[in-house]
């Protein structure tokens, strides 16, 4: 007796898909230790503000009592949490930047004629740049511990885990938007500082919104907006262990509202029409 095509089609156990979300990880890892130039950028972006910016201007910005800290604190030790946003932000871009090469090589095609679905498999590569970005991360705050920049208690290295992953997830959707726009690889590094610098400056990263407000009230509404201002200050307040509703729920709407966006407009045969009609 023949089978039918939908009795030989068998649906695909949890195991399959850990094994697919592994390799896809695993693959992403090896590429950024193969990769050690994109390590050393990724912690050297954040150092020279660290060592530099923040030592020339730590008398003029000197930061006041502002939750989540409990008492006057030196401007480093402000824009840490910012910086550990911004390497996450770099890296989701970059990952991006890899996707739109993957796509214009034909790789991401190959990946999507899997069996598994194609939400998956994107999903499973934001995942994996998330994974690299924390590790970036971590390499930073190593580093600024030596600068004696630290969280009140080491429980603060462990309750900023979770804000990471949720903050990296949302600028990695955001760059998979970017990537699924964008149809040539050349354009993609002029779109990044279009979306980088001002997501950057126009947050409260590098100085309170308080002092933005008292400068220009319209600017702070902007920065109040921005998905890049709700994951400094998640990051933030989980640093000091402390948890920021309002940043987390927005953190969570932005999180969804890229994601949904980039699977809804990915389409990894662009690259190859555009060789092709070139």
């Amino acid at each position: 007796m023949s089978l039918t095509a939908q009795d030989r089609i068998k649906p695909l156990a949890l195991r399959q898909y850990l094994i697919c979300l592994w390799g896809i990880v695993w693959r992403e890892g090896l590429r950024f230790l193969h990769q050690r130039e994109r390590f050393i950028s990724a912690l050297v972006r954040p150092l020279v503000w660290l060592f530099i910016f923040a030592a020339g201007f730590r008398q003029v910005l000197g930061i006041s009592i502002i939750p989540p800290y409990d008492t006057y604190i030196l401007y480093e030790v402000y824009i840490t949490p910012g910086l550990m946003a911004m390497i996450q932000l770099f890296n989701g871009m970059q990952s991006s930047l890899s996707m739109v090469y993957d796509r214009e090589m034909g790789n991401m095609r190959t990946l999507l004629i899997s069996p598994f679905p194609r939400w998956f498999l994107l999903s499973s590569k934001l995942f994996a740049g998330v994974f690299v970005s924390i590790l970036q991360v971590y390499a930073y705050l190593l580093i600024a511990y030596f600068w004696e920049i630290e969280p009140p208690s080491l429980w603060g290295y462990a309750t900023v885990l979770p804000a990471l992953a949720l903050c990296g997830l949302m600028l990695g959707a955001l760059g998979m938007v970017l990537s699924s726009l964008i149809k040539q690889l050349e354009n993609f590094a002029g779109v990044m500082n279009f979306v980088i610098f001002p997501m950057f400056f126009a947050s409260s990263a590098l100085y309170p919104l308080w002092r933005v407000k008292e400068s220009s009230p319209w600017l702070y509404y902007v920065c109040s907006l921005n998905p890049f201002t709700h994951a400094v200050e998640l990051i933030r307040f989980a640093f000091y262990q402390k948890f920021d509703w309002i940043s987390c729920a927005a953190v969570s709407a932005y999180t969804a509202v890229f994601l949904i966006a980039a699977l809804m407009a990915y389409d990894p045969a662009r690259g190859m029409l555009m060789r092709k009609n070139a």
